[in-house]
C-alpha cells in the first residue's frame, strides 16, 4: 500500500463520487481507482462478485452496486476520498446523499451507449447540488464506441457544456491509449499481467504524426472553449499573448470549479486505460473543500442564515448522510464541514435537540475500517456511538448551534404485504425492519389500519427484492411476504374554504379551537404543503404548529381509499383562541375536522405512479415491443437508434410493468432490455380506479 498522503493542507483533499447509469463502469473504474492509488493489492472484478466496493452479499450475487460505498485513497501528495454509487434507478437516493456531501464527481458515460436513462438523473441531481464534474467517456475498446459522438450527445441531451481535454488514439478493439490535448503528449497503454507491470502499464510519448492533425484541431477547439468562459483566458487569448500549458491548466480548473463547463476524458477501465489520467485530472482540476462555498444553516431560537467556513477553526458542523445497520451497532457516515470531531466528544443534534456521544470514528475502506483519533474539516468518515441521528441531521457544538439544509427524498412507488409466519418472528421482524427503515430513507414499514397488514415500501421490484432478501439473510426472519403492488396516492379535485370550531365545555377549562383553512390541489407538493397566513396573532404561534402538524398527519391516511394525500396546499387564513381555553389538542381536533370536511366537499382524485421508460430492441423485434408497449397505456414519446439498436422512449403506468422483464425477452429472445424510473404521479383513468376500488 501506498504511503498516506500529508494533508494538513485542506487544500490538497477532493471528496468525489462516481456515478452513472447502471453498467456504464463505475465500480469498474472505481477498483482501479484503488488499486492505481496503492490502496488495494489487486483488481477486483464485478463480474466474478471481487469488487472491493460491492462487499454486501446481495451486490455480489447480481454484479450491480446497491448500496453507496466509501473509500480513501492517495494520488500524489493529494487525498481522495471517493463514494462508489449505484447506477440502477431504485437506488438513486444513495447517489442524492451522496452528492449532497461531496464537492466534485466523475460521470461515466459508456461510449457504446451514450446518455443513457439514468445518466440524466444523475446529472439533474448534481446540478441540483451545484456540484462540478469531470466526464469520462468509458468502455471506448467496445464495437460501435464513438467518442465524439458520446460527448455531443452529452451536449445535447443534458445541455452541458462540455470541454473534450483528452481525444482517443484508436477506436473499438484497437483503442491504445489518449492524448492530452492540455500537454499534447499521448499516452500509450500495454496489457500487463504482473501486478508491477499493472502500476506502470502505459508510457508518455510525443504525438503520434498521424494523429498531429486532429488532435491540433481539437486543441484549438478547447482553447477557444476556454476563452469563451474564463475572462482573464479570453483577455489573453485575443491579445494573441503566449498561452502556457499552466494557463490552460489553470483556466480549466478555474471553469470546472465554477461549473462553467465540464471537461471531458476517456478510456477503458476494465482494460486499465485512462484510470491515471483520470487520477491527475480530479486533483489539478476539481474542488477541495476551500473550493466550495462555506455551508449556511439556521439556528433553533436565533433567526437569520449562519455560516461555516471550511476550517478547522470554525465551530464543527457535520452532516449525517448514511447510516448503515452494523453488527456492532449503527455506523452513522459524516461529512465533516469545519471544525474538528474527536473520539469520545459529545456533539449537539439541534433537529432533536439532543446531545450525542460520539464513543469511536474510522475512516471507512469499503467494510473495512481504519480507528482514527480525529476527524476534521474536509473529511468523510463513518462514527460509532450515535442514537437518535439520521439521515440529514446536523451535528455541531452545543455553544454554536447551525442546522443544515435536510435532505428531501422522492416517494415510494411500490409496497408488498408482509407478516411473521409465527409469533416468535415478530420481534424479529419488527427489529428487522426498524433497522432498515433507519438505513434506507426510502424504505418504508407502517400498519394498514383498514386491513391490519403490514405493508413495506420501495422504489422498485428490485429495490424491495434486495429488502426482502437482506431480512431473510441477514436478520434471519422467517415471514409470509405478498407480491408487489403499485403504492397510489390521492389528491383533492377542487379549491375549497373551511371553518371550523371545536369547541367543549367541562367542569374545569373547555376545550377552544377557530381555524379557517384553505384546502387547494397543486403540482408537485412532497406531500402536503402548509402556508400560515395568520395576521395580527388571531391564532398564536404553538397553535399555529398543531394545526400544520393535524392537517399532515390527517393527510397520511387519504381520502376513499386510504391511499396518502399529495399534490395539496394547505393555508391556514384566519381563526381565533380562547385565552383560557385554546390548547394544543383543542387546535390540532379542529384542523382535523376540518381536513376531514374538505375530503367530503372537494372531492377525491385517484393518482397513478407514472414511470420513464427506456426500452432497448433490436429492429426486427419493434412492431412487437411498440404494440405490447401500446397495450400496457404506454405514451410513447421519442423512437431512436443508436449502434444499430432501437431506442424507445416513453412514459408508461408502473401498474402495467409488473413483470415487464419476463415479457420483454420472451418476445425478443433475450435480447431486450429496459430501464425505468418514477416521473409523476397523474390522474388514473376510471377504469383502473373501479378495479381497485
Amino acid at each position: 500500500m501506498t504511503k498516506k498522503a500529508d494533508v494538513s493542507d485542506i487544500g490538497k483533499v477532493r471528496n468525489i463520487g462516481i456515478a452513472a447509469h447502471i453498467d456504464a463502469g463505475k465500480t469498474t473504474l472505481t477498483e482501479r481507482i484503488i488499486f492505481y492509488t496503492g490502496r488495494a493489492y489487486k483488481i477486483g472484478d464485478v463480474d466474478e462478485g471481487t469488487a472491493t466496493m460491492d462487499w454486501m452479499e446481495e451486490e455480489q450475487k447480481r454484479g450491480i452496486t446497491i448500496t453507496a460505498a466509501a473509500t480513501s485513497c492517495s494520488w500524489g501528495d493529494n487525498q481522495i476520498n471517493v463514494i462508489d454509487t449505484p447506477g440502477h434507478v431504485d437506488f438513486t437516493t444513495e447517489v442524492e446523499r451522496s452528492l449532497r456531501v461531496l464537492d466534485g464527481a466523475i460521470c461515466v458515460f459508456c461510449g457504446v451507449a451514450g446518455v443513457q436513462a439514468q445518466s440524466e438523473t444523475v446529472w439533474r441531481q448534481a446540478d441540483k447540488y451545484g456540484v462540478p464534474r469531470l466526464c469520462f467517456v468509458n468502455k471506448l475498446d467496445r464495437v460501435g464506441a464513438d467518442f465524439l459522438r458520446t460527448v455531443a450527445d452529452i451536449k445535447d441531451k443534458l445541455g452541458a457544456n462540455t470541454i473534450p481535454i483528452q481525444m482517443p488514439i484508436g477506436k473499438e478493439q484497437d483503442f491504445k491509449g489518449c492524448i492530452d490535448l492540455v500537454e499534447m503528449k499521448a499516452w500509450l497503454y500495454k496489457d500487463a499481467d504482473s501486478k508491477k507491470d499493472q502500476m506502470k502499464n502505459y508510457e508518455i510519448v510525443d504525438v503520434p504524426e498521424e494523429y498531429l492533425p486532429e488532435a491540433g484541431k481539437m486543441r484549438e477547439e478547447m482553447i477557444e472553449g476556454l476563452a469563451e468562459e474564463v475572462e482573464w483566458f479570453m483577455e489573453k487569448y485575443l491579445r494573441e499573448e503566449p498561452i502556457t500549458e499552466a494557463d490552460i491548466k489553470n483556466a480549466i480548473r478555474e471553469g470546472t470549479v465554477t461549473s462553467k463547463f465540464t471537461p471531458v476524458l476517456c478510456g477503458t477501465a476494465f482494460r486499465n486505460k485512462g484510470v491515471q489520467a483520470l487520477l491527475d485530472a480530479v486533483c489539478s482540476y476539481l474542488p477541495s473543500p476551500l473550493d466550495v462555498p462555506p455551508v449556511t444553516g439556521t439556528h433553533s431560537k436565533k433567526e437569520g442564515t449562519f455560516t461555516r467556513k471550511p476550517s478547522v477553526d470554525e465551530p464543527l458542523a457535520a452532516l449525517a448522510f448514511k447510516i448503515y445497520a452494523d453488527k456492532h451497532g449503527d455506523m452513522t457516515y459524516l461529512r465533516i464541514y469545519s471544525g474538528r470531531l474527536r473520539s469520545g466528544q459529545r456533539v449537539h443534534n439541534p433537529r432533536k435537540g439532543k446531545t450525542e456521544l460520539v464513543s469511536r470514528i474510522y475512516e471507512m475502506h469499503a467494510n473495512e475500517r481504519e480507528l482514527r483519533e480525529e476527524a476534521v474539516t474536509g473529511d468523510i468518515v463513518a462514527v460509532i456511538g450515535l442514537k437518535d441521528t439520521v439521515t440529514g441531521d446536523t451535528l455541531c457544538d452545543r455553544e454554536d448551534e447551525i442546522l443544515l439544509e435536510p435532505m428531501q427524498f422522492p416517494e415510494t412507488v411500490i409496497s408488498m404485504a408482509i407478516e411473521p409466519k409465527t409469533q416468535a418472528e415478530k420481534e424479529k421482524l419488527v427489529y428487522a425492519l426498524n433497522r432498515l427503515k433507519k438505513e434506507d430513507p426510502t424504505f418504508l414499514a407502517q400498519m394498514n389500519s383498514e386491513t391490519g397488514q403490514l405493508i413495506m415500501s420501495g422504489m422498485g421490484e428490485l429495490h424491495l427484492e434486495v429488502l426482502k432478501n437482506r431480512m431473510l439473510s441477514e436478520f434471519k426472519v422467517d415471514a409470509n411476504i405478498g407480491t408487489p403492488r403499485v403504492a397510489y396516492k390521492e389528491t383533492i379535485a377542487r379549491s375549497v374554504e373551511i371553518e371550523e370550531k371545536f369547541v367543549q365545555q367541562t367542569g374545569g377549562h373547555g376545550q377552544y379551537g377557530h381555524v379557517v383553512i384553505l384546502f387547494e390541489p397543486c403540482k408537485d407538493a412532497h406531500p402536503v404543503i402548509f402556508e400560515d397566513k395568520i395576521k395580527g396573532g388571531s391564532i398564536p404561534k404553538p397553535y399555529i404548529r398543531a394545526v400544520e402538524s393535524a392537517i399532515k398527519d390527517s393527510a397520511i391516511g387519504g381520502v376513499s381509499g386510504g391511499y396518502p394525500l399529495i399534490n395539496v396546499k394547505a393555508t391556514l387564513l384566519d381563526g381565533s383562541h380562547h385565552p383560557v381555553d385554546s390548547s394544543d389538542l383543542a387546535f390540532y381536533t379542529a384542523a382535523s375536522r376540518a381536513f376531514k370536511q374538505c375530503l367530503e366537499q372537494a372531492g377525491a382524485v385517484l393518482l397513478e405512479p407514472i414511470m420513464k421508460v427506456e426500452v432497448s430492441v433490436p429492429e426486427i423485434y419493434l412492431g412487437d415491443v411498440l404494440g405490447d408497449l401500446n397495450g400496457r397505456r404506454a405514451e410513447i414519446q421519442e423512437l431512436d437508434v443508436r449502434s444499430g439498436v432501437r431506442l424507445i422512449k416513453g412514459l408508461v403506468p408502473l401498474a402495467e410493468m409488473f413483470g415487464y422483464t419476463t415479457v420483454l425477452r420472451s418476445c425478443t429472445s433475450g435480447r431486450g432490455s429496459f430501464v425505468m424510473e418514477p416521473f409523476q404521479y397523474k390522474a388514473a383513468p376510471k377504469e383502473v380506479c373501479a378495479s381497485i376500488a
